[in-house]
Formats: C-alpha cells, sequence, structure tokens
C-alpha cells in the first residue's frame, strides 16, 4: 500500500511542477523583418584579379 502513496506523491509533484505547457507563441512574435539594404554596384563589377584567385581555389577544391 506505501508503494501507491508514493506513486501518488510523485505523480502529484510532477503534475504541480510540469503539468501545464507553456503558452504558445505567435508566429508574427517569432519573426524579425529587416529592410533590405541598396545593392552595392562596386560588388556586382568583374574583378580579373579575383577571378584569378578564385579559379585555382575551386580547380584545387574539384582535385580533392
Amino acid at each position: 500500500m506505501e508503494d501507491r502513496n508514493t506513486q501518488d506523491n510523485g505523480a502529484a509533484m510532477r503534475q504541480a511542477r510540469f503539468g501545464a505547457l507553456p503558452e504558445r507563441i505567435a508566429y508574427e512574435d517569432m519573426i524579425e523583418t529587416k529592410t533590405d539594404s541598396p545593392r552595392d554596384p562596386a560588388r556586382d563589377t568583374y574583378d580579373p584579379e579575383g577571378a584569378r584567385n578564385l579559379l585555382p581555389c575551386l580547380a584545387w577544391d574539384l582535385v580533392l
């Protein structure tokens, strides 16, 4: 009989501590919106020096 009483006490303590789920969070509260930054035209220009450094690395990546 004591085993049943011990189980009931443990169940009651667990229910008191973990019995309720936390409140749901709305999707609107989980996301953050930011405005886009303007596109940098210097970033889109072709740079032959940069391409010269990038292509050998790409070739080595394909070999490995």
